[in-house]
């Protein structure tokens, strides 16, 4: 049987939770001139939402497209896991992936808040790019747009994931200047799980920068080192 993105919508409106709506709207920044201004929710936790992909794991690519279009923050996440189980379906054709990452780009600006990027810019475009040419990466970095810096930076914990950091350093190198508390998160959310890895390679990245990182991005980098490590960076 073929889904459809309405029935989808369907499915996850049966159980709209309005208090918890509210709660999102606040948590997620949805305000005026916030980063989420305009996003709606239905109030459904992840969990929830996750309930539902068994019965929608093959909407077609297009129906995840029109999924992404919705209002619903929840809807755009629903699409966006689709996506991500279809791109990371074993033995998934070659073509069938390129289709995923080619409508994920096209269409990234509904990718628009933090939990949609963190939830699949690590499994499509990082998983995408593992084998090939990362120069998009670096153009996305310097997008204007939130979401798109935030897309390049979560992309490449799949490098992590796979043993490379090259690219990681060179991306957080990149943003330093970033204005944005939620790139500086992120960054320092990548450069953590670099030092988990390697705490060599994080240690010789703090030395070069951390005089002038943003504090949120160097206390988040810091958090699995020693307390009189962590005081002794914090410090400068």
């Amino acid at each position: 049987m073929t889904h459809t993105a309405p029935q989808a919508l369907h499915a996850l409106s049966a159980q709209r939770d309005p208090a918890k709506a509210a709660f999102f709207q606040r948590f997620f920044k949805c305000g005026p001139g916030q980063y989420g201004e305009g996003d709606q929710f239905l109030g459904l936790p992840v969990p929830q939402v996750r309930s539902v992909l068994p019965a929608f794991r093959n909407l077609p690519v297009v129906e995840c497209v029109a999924l992404l279009q919705s209002p619903y923050n929840e809807a755009r996440l629903l699409a966006l896991l689709v996506l991500v189980a279809q791109y990371q379906r074993k033995r998934a054709p070659d073509a069938e992936r390129q289709a995923v990452f080619d409508a994920y780009l096209a269409h990234r600006d509904r990718v628009n808040n933090w939990n949609l990027v963190d939830a699949s810019a690590p499994a499509i475009v990082g998983g995408h790019l593992l084998p090939r040419d990362r120069t998009l990466l670096y153009t996305l970095a310097q997008s204007p747009v939130l979401w798109d810096r935030r897309i390049a930076v979560l992309a490449s914990f799949a490098f992590i994931r796979a043993g490379e950091h090259a690219d990681t350093l060179r991306l957080c190198e990149q943003l330093l200047g970033d204005r944005e508390d939620l790139m500086h998160k992120a960054c320092g959310w990548m450069l953590r799980e670099v030092g988990k890895r390697d705490p060599a390679a994080l240690r010789g990245f703090l030395d070069a920068h951390a005089h002038h990182m943003p504090r949120t991005m160097l206390r988040y980098a810091l958090e699995k080192l020693a307390p009189e490590v962590r005081a002794a960076y914090m410090a400068r």
